[in-house]
């Protein structure tokens, strides 16, 4: 019994110094490691401060010459255009990626196509005026929830296409303009023969409106006005409140009141199928690696030498232990 005991504590006792050993040369692998570091930063120093000199000024050349300009459009789609927008962007950006640039000088009117960057289109949420006097969109936000996540419901696709404003991104290289871009994108969006006339149509059935509105408040002041000349101020008061016609007629002027100004306003807006509302253009890309090169470029090559005298000292070793 005695034995067995001595001959376990003896096995305890290699096993904690072969652990003991390991990790003594776990460490001095370690310290080994650091050491053939600081001999390869010692003896290739010039060639690492020749590396990070030339990141530096290539980087700095780079984020002088390769800079990207966000550049964005609100725009409010007239006339149930929206798929009709969102595919003509969607051709656009298709003819951007396949690098078509003649389509985008000849046909969009870009001017300089080899500036012009990816081109996007994404809805302003804006879930309120979505439904606001729409009854249909509101019954349908209602059903689609049922059956889903309503931040899903007013991301969707269905959904978003049919927001009210919507913003258009695209990027360049340089410096744009108006005239340069915006314009000739602009115009493109609204070269529709279908659309134009959808729009003449629209235009000449508010205007028409507007005047049979006028019409009716003008009669609608004459028959107030009766009432007034015709009656004194009590019994005017007492008749008001007691005449639920004249309580109707006065609700209807107000109504259509309310409908010119709408109709005014609305006008203002179906100058165009697709109207721009805001633009704003160069602002300055900075994300990603825009105009940081500087600081990567440096630190990049650095890099890559390390880790090729890495790869070749690997190699090295690996070539004498296989010819052992």
């Amino acid at each position: 019994m005695s034995s067995e005991s001595q001959f376990n504590n003896d096995n305890q006792e290699i096993d904690l110094a072969q652990i003991s050993k390991k990790i003594g040369g776990f460490f001095e692998g370690i310290a080994t490691s650091f050491f053939r570091g600081i001999l390869f930063f010692k003896r290739n120093i010039v060639v690492i401060g020749i590396l990070f000199v030339v990141g530096v000024v290539l980087g700095f050349y780079l984020d002088r010459t390769s800079k990207s300009y966000d550049n964005q459009i609100i725009v409010k789609p007239n006339f149930e255009t929206n798929d009709y927008l969102y595919d003509k962007i969607k051709l656009i950006n298709s003819k951007v990626l396949d690098g078509d640039t003649l389509f985008l000088k000849n046909v969009v009117g870009i001017k300089k196509p080899k500036k012009f960057g990816k081109i996007e289109i994404k809805p302003i949420i804006d879930i309120y005026k979505f439904v606001e006097n729409k009854e249909e969109n509101f019954e349908l936000i209602k059903l689609m929830a049922e059956d889903g996540d309503i931040k899903k419901v007013m991301t969707d696709n269905v959904t978003s296409k049919n927001y009210q404003f919507h913003e258009i991104t695209f990027s360049t290289s340089e410096i744009t303009s108006n005239e340069k871009t915006l314009e000739p994108i602009l115009k493109y969006l609204n070269n529709s023969n279908y659309y134009s006339q959808i729009q003449k149509e629209s235009v000449e059935n508010y205007k028409i409106k507007m005047v049979k509105n006028d019409s009716i408040l003008n009669q609608i002041d004459r028959v107030l006005n009766s009432f007034s000349s015709k009656k004194n101020a009590t019994e005017k008061l007492i008749y008001y409140n007691e005449n639920t016609q004249l309580n109707d007629i006065i609700k209807t002027k107000t109504d259509l009141v309310n409908e010119q100004g709408y109709i005014r306003v609305e006008l203002l807006n179906l100058d165009r199928i697709v109207k721009d509302c805001s633009s704003t253009l160069n602002i300055k890309n900075t994300e990603s690696v825009n105009g940081k090169l500087k600081l990567i470029l440096p630190f990049l090559f650095v890099f890559l030498f390390i880790l090729a005298g890495f790869f070749k000292s690997f190699y090295k070793r690996q070539l004498a232990k296989s010819k052992l």
